[in-house]
């Protein structure tokens, strides 16, 4: 495990995962990281950011994945953070199919 994910708390680790559905189709558009912004503290955002940058795909998964099993989510805590999941898929009003893979994928890390 990286001591990166080690020391991440929830909003990191939520900031990371906001990030990777923004990118899903390699492209983040300015709406995408205004919304993500708009949830979180700005100081943050710019260190999860520069590390997302820096990771490939794999790397980010797994980040991830670690992430979850260190932090005990509620059942609320999860049911918020999948609504602002697919605020970040919805807004170009459009579920692509790299959107929906990725949303198969993260219920299972996420549940």
């Amino acid at each position: 495990m990286t001591s990166e994910t080690k020391k991440w708390t929830k909003e990191e680790l939520q900031i990371y995962i906001m990030l990777l559905c923004a990118n899903v189709d390699d492209i983040e558009s300015k709406e995408e990281i205004k919304l993500i912004k708009s949830k979180v503290d700005k100081k943050t955002f710019k260190k999860i950011y520069k590390e997302f940058c820096k990771d490939k795909e794999d790397k980010r998964f797994q980040k991830i994945d670690r992430g979850i099993q260190l932090h005990e989510y509620s059942h609320i805590e999860l049911e918020n953070f999948r609504n602002e999941i697919n605020e970040i898929f919805m807004v170009d009003n459009h579920l692509g199919n790299m959107e929906s893979n990725l949303n198969r994928i993260l219920d299972n890390i996420l549940y």
